[in-house]
């Protein structure tokens, strides 16, 4: 076949001459690329040329740069730091450079329309719509008066708001139904404002109405196509998408973002892993929540890979949308993240393969120009059919591995593709053999039965008996003594303790664990504590009493548990000075105790030896919590952990001290005189009398 005649008679996506000529001068052959392979695209067996689809369409309008923070001229200033990151520039750097990458001059232009109200009521109320439309009649100083109301919001509001977020809206609409229909192939909707954080009631995070829901809706309403998977990779949870969805079995959404127990916007629970849909929707929400920033390339395809791609291919979607907010790329300060245009092209990529290559790009957050500029670049170029560039040899974190296993855990009860034991391999072991990891618990357990006179604490909770026998013990003066430590852990799990290792020596590994344990009973009997010793990591269950429990997981179980022996043992027992050490993963659940419990009265202070792992976050709401917490709290931190970059770190997490070791174990050997200096200034203890020489006489006997 001559392709080079087939390309003359049927150009590429060229609507006007002025494209073709544009398509034709792209550099670096690209235009050629598509050129070809959308010819061989539609060669059908006997040599004709079917009637071709163009390849991707484009949404963009300039009127959506209408919507701007409102100022007064007095209060203007040129510096680009004093710019709200929702700026109308973003669309317009990404249109330019798109032009200028030879993109744009390859997509077939998708006429935008404003949303019309019976779409946007598919999602939003009515009473939300005409909140949104009544922003267009405010004068400068209603906009002034209620700044601080959108504030609140995380918005801002000009008159021109309505119009561009109905474009918005209307945009992505478009975009969706032209790939619906068959019209495109693909489709990239560059506009603003956002969407997903927008919930049926209330408009917040830079969002006016949720454009990807309402599109979803409409495809649904007016096309044959039914079944949607939302992949939603912007660095914020998408809560208003996920809620549009959440009993709904017809809509897959998953979401990949900045978690941090809760305390990262839009902040709560609704973006953790354990919330997985209701009703008929139960399993059709899918988080994978980071729980710290500095997430990279591998990390995210770790994910897609293990997580992502094998449920969407057993959903099997009609048509996928992303909700691609550009913020967790490299250079965007509120993301504070690390994936590359190539990272975001690869993820493009592996989502082409589903839905017979229908795939709507839905531009959300992403607040870094070049950033997003680039990263779009690299996304559209993969929809128009071009290879993702080649990557270097990553490795995913051991956050990101750990965080993928845990939401492997909990999906594995919805999904047959998910497979725990392939995130996180574990040894296949029979019922009469004891586990390398129970053997280490072991160890320990001998260690304090000989140094402490302990015993194992029963409970009358039949799950917390399975999965927790042996591992909370009590000292023999526990409930009579006046000061206790709670000594929170997973030793014996080969998780935490190898935190990065590439192979293990278990007589080493052995004695960094009695090295700790044996340093911990010799401070306990010098300054007097009783010990409680709560190992969280859990036995393999017998029973599956997390399917069970409908979105329940390990974490859920830990949470459960420290609430137990906080309500059963701690709030009975005489202690009246009570401190908690926690190490390595158990620190995440220590924000769930402090909030659920009124724990100021006996609790003076709460240590942290975290290893690589994060510390325990207070969301801002709880603010006399987070007050209290910055008091009474010690982190024992790694100097290489990537929370001591985060802002204001060291003022929101009290008193911070940097040690060397990532290792927990290792990590409370070399922290343990920050802990106790730190314990006994809470307690108003005195420092030990330094030892005395004793002088003798020349018969050996003492000098008076």
């Amino acid at each position: 076949m001559n392709v080079e005649a087939t390309i003359n008679k049927h150009p590429v996506i060229s609507n006007t001459p002025a494209q073709a000529s544009a398509s034709r001068s792209v550099t670096n052959g690209l235009a050629e690329n598509i050129a070809v392979a959308l010819v061989l695209d539609n060669v059908v067996p006997n040599g004709e040329v079917r009637t071709r689809i163009p390849r991707t369409g484009y949404v963009y309008d300039p009127r959506m740069m209408g919507h701007a923070e409102f100022n007064d001229p007095d209060e203007m200033d040129d510096d680009d730091d004093d710019k709200h990151p929702e700026q109308p520039g973003r669309i317009e750097s990404i249109d330019k450079c798109l032009q200028e990458g030879g993109c744009k001059a390859l997509m077939h232009k998708i006429p935008i329309r404003s949303m019309r109200q019976n779409e946007a009521l598919l999602v939003h109320s009515l009473d939300h719509w005409q909140k949104v439309a009544a922003i267009e009649f405010m004068d400068v100083e209603a906009i002034v008066n209620s700044r601080t109301y959108y504030e609140h919001l995380s918005l801002y509001v000009h008159p021109k708001t309505p119009e561009a977020a109905l474009l918005s809206g209307g945009g992505v609409i478009e975009a969706s139904l032209a790939v619906a229909r068959r019209q495109v192939k693909t489709s990239f909707a560059n506009v603003r404002p956002p969407g997903h954080h927008a919930e049926p009631e209330e408009h917040m995070g830079f969002c006016f109405f949720n454009n990807v829901a309402i599109a979803t809706k409409v495809v649904q309403l007016e096309t044959p196509i039914r079944k949607i998977m939302i992949l939603d990779w912007d660095v914020h949870h998408g809560n208003g998408t996920q809620r549009a969805f959440y009993d709904d079995p017809s809509v897959l959404y998953i979401s990949l973002h900045r978690y941090e127990e809760g305390s990262f916007y839009p902040s709560g629970a609704f973006g953790s892993m354990e919330a997985c849909g209701e009703g008929a929707g139960l399993g059709t929400s899918v988080n994978i929540p980071w729980p710290t920033k500095g997430m990279t390339d591998a990390d995210y395809i770790y994910a897609f890979i293990r997580i992502v791609m094998p449920i969407a291919y057993e959903f099997a979607p009609d048509l996928v949308i992303i909700s691609a907010g550009f913020d967790a790329a490299e250079g965007d300060k509120l993301g504070e993240c690390h994936v590359s245009p190539a990272g975001y092209a690869h993820m493009t990529h592996m989502l082409t393969s589903l839905a017979n290559g229908r795939v709507v790009v839905a531009l959300e957050g992403g607040y870094n120009l070049k950033s997003i500029s680039t990263s779009s670049l690299a996304v559209a170029e993969v929809l128009l059919g071009n290879p993702p560039p080649l990557m270097p040899e990553q490795q995913a974190s051991e956050v990101a591995t750990e965080t993928v296993w845990q939401v492997s855990r909990v999906q594995s009860h919805y999904w047959k593709s998910i497979n725990p034991k392939q995130c996180e391999p574990q040894e296949e072991v029979e019922d009469e053999t004891i586990s390398i990891t129970e053997l280490l618990k072991l160890h320990r357990l001998e260690q304090l039965a000989d140094s402490l006179q302990v015993f194992a604490i029963p409970f009358v909770d039949e799950q917390l008996q399975e999965a927790f026998d042996k591992q909370v013990l009590c000292s023999a003066d526990f409930y009579s003594h006046q000061r206790a430590v709670l000594f929170i852990h997973d030793y014996g799990s080969l998780r935490g303790e190898l935190e990065g290792a590439t192979h293990v020596n278990l007589d080493v590994e052995k004695s960094y664990l009695l090295d700790a344990t044996r340093q911990l009973t010799d401070w306990l009997a010098a300054d007097g504590f009783s010990l409680l010793d709560i190992n969280l990591f859990p036995h393999r269950l017998k029973k599956n009493w997390i399917a069970l429990h409908k979105g329940g997981n390990e974490l859920m179980l830990t949470k459960q548990l420290l609430k137990y022996l906080w309500d059963n043992y701690i709030e009975l027992a005489e202690a009246e000075e009570i401190i908690i050490v926690a190490s390595g993963h158990s620190c995440r659940i220590l924000s769930d105790i402090l909030i659920n419990r009124s724990v100021e009265r006996k609790l003076k202070a709460v240590i942290q030896v975290v290893g690589s792992m994060a510390p325990a976050r207070i969301p801002g709401s709880e603010i006399d919590v987070r007050n209290w917490y910055t008091q009474h709290s010690l982190i024992i931190i790694p100097k290489s952990h990537p929370c001591l970059d985060e802002r204001n770190f060291m003022n929101k997490n009290g008193r911070v001290e940097i040690i060397a070791s990532e290792k927990p174990t290792l990590g409370f050997t070399e922290g343990l005189p920050f802990i106790k200096d730190f314990v006994r200034k809470k307690l108003n203890m005195q420092q030990p009398a330094p030892t005395q020489p004793v002088l003798l006489k020349m018969d050996g006997t003492p000098r008076t």
